[in-house]
């Protein structure tokens, strides 16, 4: 679970109510069918316009992968597995590979390997690597937009709830305590409209875009990791080559713990 997205959704809903008792609005003003309808509803009706259904049967996908833990392999775990794929492969070749590539759960990688370890050229491997990449972008851009067009469209759609809910409190001039009710009522389709949009779909799609870049930067490095074999490199090579990806603090655990290694050797 990735309790990152939960935390965010608890503190917005808390936010929004607390504010509304610190006011001196009443909570029950949320009970407001029609405002529901009409963000709900209209938000759904403006994706189903603007998206192709092949991109829409995907939306529970994209809400589960905003809500579960990403599984990806870790970059210090990554360039181990690599220097010790460049150990085998100095010492034995690259076919010595060929008994390591079922135990590799990423079909990425697994994928990657099976091309070095065939022969391909470096050129052909990188290619089809990057192409795998640039589609995986493709399909997770096209999926955070859905959130991100569905956070532009709530917005405007409660003014529209609240522009109706004007029309519908002309219609009380003569009372005016059922005008002023009938008012009030209507500025909930705007603030449900702004609380969908800005506190739950627009974060939602930023989450997706934070996660896609995060595997594409795993991927990359077993492009650089896969090439780097094939080119024969050293194991302090490829290392050094592949720390480039890690933050600063990422690299100084990599440094203590060949250290602590190297004096386990000794």
């Amino acid at each position: 679970m990735e309790i990152s997205t939960i935390i965010g959704l608890v503190f917005g809903v808390i936010s929004v109510l607390l504010g509304m008792f610190l006011k001196g609005a009443s909570l029950t003003a949320l009970a407001n069918s029609a405002a529901y309808v009409i963000i709900i509803g209209g938000t759904a009706a403006t994706l189903f316009i603007g998206f192709p259904m092949s991109e829409l049967k995907k939306f529970p996908k994209l809400i589960k992968i905003a809500f579960s833990k990403q599984k990806l392999m870790d970059k210090a775990d990554l360039i181990a597995l690599f220097m010790e794929f460049a150990s085998i492969t100095r010492r034995e070749g690259l076919l010595a590979l060929e008994s390591k590539v079922d135990e590799i759960n990423d079909p990425f990688l697994r994928n990657g390997m099976r091309m070095i370890i065939d022969g391909n050229d470096q050129e052909f491997v990188s290619d089809v690597l990057m192409e795998d990449i640039h589609a995986t972008e493709e399909r997770h851009r096209a999926g955070a937009l859905i959130f991100s067009q569905a956070g532009m469209y709530a917005p405007s759609l409660g003014v529209l709830g609240a522009v109706i809910g004007l029309i519908a409190a002309l219609a009380e001039m003569e009372d005016m305590t059922a005008l002023a009710h009938a008012i009030g009522s209507a500025f909930i389709a705007t603030m449900l409209g702004i609380f969908t949009g800005y506190v739950i779909c627009h974060p939602l799609a930023n989450k997706l875009k934070r996660l896609s870049k995060r595997e594409m930067e795993i991927r990359l490095m077993m492009v650089e990791g896969l090439l780097s074999i094939q080119s024969g490199v050293s194991t302090i090579a490829i290392s050094q080559k592949l720390s480039v990806f890690l933050t600063p603090s990422e690299r100084g655990k990599i440094i203590e713990r060949e250290a602590g290694s190297s004096e386990q050797k000794d």
